[in-house]
């Protein structure tokens, strides 16, 4: 009898344990939900710009707040010139900046 009820517990527990898993829609659908009701988010990444024969690499940081203001900060990895582009409600604005560390 024990061997029964074991049995049919591990049975049991193996059963529920593969219904609980969710699919790849599932967890893309939790994401959305979860990225629509954000009011700010910040992300890094790194930006390549290639001209004919030139590349400039760029370390790039991006600052968002519902509605409609955001921040964006590009700076070249070869000389740290740094370049902000900044909107706000009073309106676009793009900032310049050459570092004097040489």
């Amino acid at each position: 009898m024990k061997k029964i009820i074991i049995l049919g517990t591990i049975i049991l527990t193996l059963f529920l344990t593969g219904c609980g898993k969710k699919e790849m829609d599932d967890i893309v659908g939790d994401l959305e939900k979860k990225i629509s009701n954000l009011t700010t988010y910040q992300i890094e990444g790194d930006l390549q710009i290639t001209n004919n024969d030139d590349t400039y690499n760029y370390d790039v940081l991006i600052s968002h707040e519902k509605p409609n203001k955001y921040r964006v900060s590009l700076t070249n990895i070869a000389n740290e010139h740094e370049q902000i582009i900044l909107k706000n409600d009073e309106g676009v604005y793009v900032i310049t900046h050459q570092s004097t560390q040489l």
